[in-house]
């Protein structure tokens, strides 16, 4: 794909980090912007700044996790533009612990955003994109947490594999079609973002993470690698080039990729998995 001027984006996560700078990248090649975000006055403010630098903007309070919500979502993108054609799956928060100790309602919250805001994403959006019959993009947001695993993580490593596996086979399913439409998923590593800060968003029936303090260490370490991380703009550098380029993997960390390398050489030698850490 690349005619962009004119033609529209959906971003859901809109408010602040990558979804913040995808909007940004953008409409700084001349789209309209319909975001989401389920942190409202965050949202209000990204529409308003975008909106003061040009673009045409159509803010939309979602939480991706309900469907219901993001069927209006896409009511509202199309009578508002009357078309979609990238549409940005990005959506995400994070929660850990023991696997056996993380509470139903934690597991329930980021499946629900970040596996099931994709699902709810591609089946509101890709039929429609492609009975406009288009060129058109969609980019699902996972996470080199979707590719290689580390302990106290299974909530969001289960999300984000799933995601990896929503787009590989969306990627199969559309080229045996021979649509326009096509698809990346995105699996960066740090970038410097809120997510570990994802609690802000944290629904309110359900209650606060209680973390040992061996947890909480961890917590702080991954604060510390995100506040060291890739820009965010920089992460929406490489995804408008992967739209460009109708590439289906966007990696941002080379650093990550002897973590995968392992992980698939020890499940194809039939290896019991090994963790050496976390990149940097």
């Amino acid at each position: 794909m690349n005619e962009f001027q004119g033609r529209v984006a959906v971003v859901t996560g809109a408010a602040s980090g990558i979804g913040r700078a995808l909007a940004e990248r953008l409409a700084g090649v001349g789209m309209n912007l319909v975001l989401s975000d389920v942190e409202e006055p965050a949202l209000a403010t990204a529409a308003r700044e975008l909106e003061a630098g040009g673009a045409r903007v159509a803010a939309v309070p979602t939480d991706v996790s309900k469907p219901e919500q993001v069927d209006a979502l896409a009511e509202r993108a199309y009578g508002a533009f009357g078309a979609v054609h990238v549409l940005c799956n990005n959506a995400g928060v994070s929660s850990g612990g023991l696997t056996w100790q993380v509470p139903l309602g934690d597991w329930e919250w980021v499946l629900g955003v970040n596996l099931w805001g994709v699902i709810h994403g591609v089946r509101a959006f890709v039929p429609r994109m492609l009975e406009g019959g288009q060129e058109g993009h969609v980019v699902n947001t996972a996470s080199m947490a979707g590719l290689a695993t580390a302990p106290g993580m299974a909530p969001y490593h289960v999300s984000k594999f799933g995601v990896v596996a929503i787009s590989e086979s969306l990627h199969y399913e559309l080229a045996m079609l021979g649509a326009k439409v096509k698809v990346s998923v995105l699996c960066p590593g740090w970038v410097n973002t809120r997510i570990a800060d994802a609690d802000r968003n944290r629904p309110a029936d359900l209650p606060p993470p209680a973390l040992a303090p061996d947890q909480e260490a961890l917590r702080e370490l991954v604060r510390g690698l995100l506040a060291s991380g890739l820009a965010p703009s920089q992460v929406a550098d490489r995804v408008l080039e992967a739209v460009r380029e109708e590439r289906f993997y966007i990696l941002t960390h080379p650093d990550f990729t002897p973590m995968v390398r392992q992980r698939m050489h020890a499940i194809l030698e039939q290896r019991n998995p090994a963790f050496t850490g976390l990149a940097r």
